[in-house]
């Protein structure tokens, strides 16, 4: 009996394995925040907390450290919402104006067009800054939240033309043509029959984008300005400040604090993200 579900038996324990594995970082990271300096000093990695102690975690966020530009994670923090929440929702309707004229209303030079715009999605990012930065200078939004709002809204471009239009040769195209026929226009059938469909890859593009712009590192400490850093750079900074003793705990809450939004993101919403990718996101 037991040597029929050894297969089964078997695979579980592999994947338990590798979730463990790829749990431990965070386990580390949530444990070491909870101890104070005396505990991990006389414990290890892998040691529980003997009292849990919120004070590293007050600290991250407001004062964790003094010295040049280390205020805590706060203003880094709201200055990443007020970043990344109206670059994901430019972007995603960026992308899904863009998906459904080069997959509803395709003109001479379209496919040509379109792979233009994949290069985007292959090409680092490293290339552009000089250019960018340029761009910014030009239109006097330089080390700025808007300027950063810009920069990830023209980067995430491609990506979601890329999901929306893949998407969108999916619909039945006799769907688009009897709207025609019944004399509906160009926005009227994408808000009228495009949008209502478009649920799935909406919350897979959505997803995709608040996770990348909030993780983004690159383009925050390259654009942004003494008081529009987002959390990547305040959390990079944080943890390189000199300082006569170390506080792992400290650096380790305001890692957590600044993946937490992230984490929710998946959590709330990445039945979402699996359906919406399993309902034609990346079919070609």
């Amino acid at each position: 009996m037991i040597a029929k579900h050894l297969p089964r038996i078997a695979v579980y324990a592999v994947l338990l394995f590798a979730a463990l594995f790829f749990l431990a970082p965070l386990y580390v990271m949530l444990a070491t925040s909870l101890k104070d300096a005396d505990q991990i000093r006389a414990g290890n990695l892998l040691s529980l907390p003997t009292s849990i102690n919120f004070e590293s975690w007050k600290l991250a966020w407001s004062t964790a450290c003094t010295g040049v530009d280390c205020r805590g994670l706060r203003p880094y923090f709201w200055n990443s919402v007020s970043m990344a929440v109206p670059a994901v929702l430019i972007s995603t309707a960026w992308g899904a104006v863009n998906g459904y004229v080069l997959s509803m209303w395709k003109f001479k030079g379209s496919d040509v067009l379109f792979g233009f715009i994949l290069f985007g999605v292959f090409m680092p990012f490293q290339v552009v800054l000089l250019p960018m930065s340029q761009v910014l200078g030009f239109l006097g939004l330089s080390s700025s939240v808007a300027g950063l709002v810009l920069v990830h809204c023209l980067a995430g471009m491609a990506g979601t033309t890329l999901f929306f239009r893949n998407y969108y040769t999916a619909i039945p195209r006799e769907l688009v043509n009897a709207a025609r026929i019944d004399g509906a226009g160009f926005w009227r059938i994408f808000f009228r029959i495009v949008i209502p469909m478009s649920t799935p890859i909406m919350m897979v593009t959505l997803i995709w984008q608040f996770t990348n712009i909030w993780n983004d590192f690159l383009f925050g400490v390259a654009f942004s300005g003494a008081d529009s850093k987002p959390i990547t750079v305040g959390l990079n900074n944080m943890a390189n400040t000199s300082s006569s003793v170390k506080s792992y705990n400290v650096d380790m809450a305001a890692a957590v604090i600044a993946g937490l939004p992230t984490m929710l993101v998946y959590v709330l919403a990445g039945q979402y993200f699996v359906k919406g990718l399993t309902a034609g996101a990346v079919k070609g």
